[in-house]
């Protein structure tokens, strides 16, 4: 059964809502998302078009080739799909969801630029934001909390 769920750019002008079949996403490694997202890959979900529904406003579209375009916020500029115009399928940014923990990778695209060295983190030192003082100080001096 479909489970509708949500999700939107960070300063909330672009939000959509979508009907999923299950918690599958992938990793894409093409330069062009390496590029787009100014990462090293894009986290994605696939999803047909006729499950999207956009609640506030329609992203911006970015015609990032001759053969796809890529959504964003206008005003924040947060990455949000990624789709072929003429297909029926789109891809959604894991991180624009509401709970993106929900999702789990089960395969990668693109590795002929995949960097190995960043798949498997697992073993280096992690630090919490409120524990980098520095940081917890700006915040508490703008907003008087820490966001989330």
């Amino acid at each position: 059964m479909d489970e509708m769920v949500e999700g939107g750019c960070q300063c909330g002008r672009v939000r959509y809502a979508v009907a999923i079949k299950d918690n599958d996403g992938y990793l894409c490694h093409c330069r062009m998302c390496q590029r787009a997202s100014g990462g090293l890959a894009f986290a994605f979900k696939n999803v047909p078009k006729e499950t999207v529904s956009w609640t506030t406003r329609e992203p911006d579209y970015y015609v990032s080739s001759p053969i796809a375009r890529r959504g964003f916020c206008p005003v924040c500029g947060t990455p949000l799909t990624f789709d072929f115009p003429d297909g029926d399928h789109m891809d959604l940014t894991i991180g624009s969801f509401d709970d993106p923990t929900r999702f789990t990778p089960t395969h990668h695209f693109g590795v002929e630029h995949i960097h190995e060295a960043w798949l498997d983190t697992s073993k280096l030192p992690r630090k919490r934001t409120s524990d980098y003082q520095p940081l917890v100080d700006r915040w508490m001096e703008k907003v008087g909390k820490l966001p989330e």
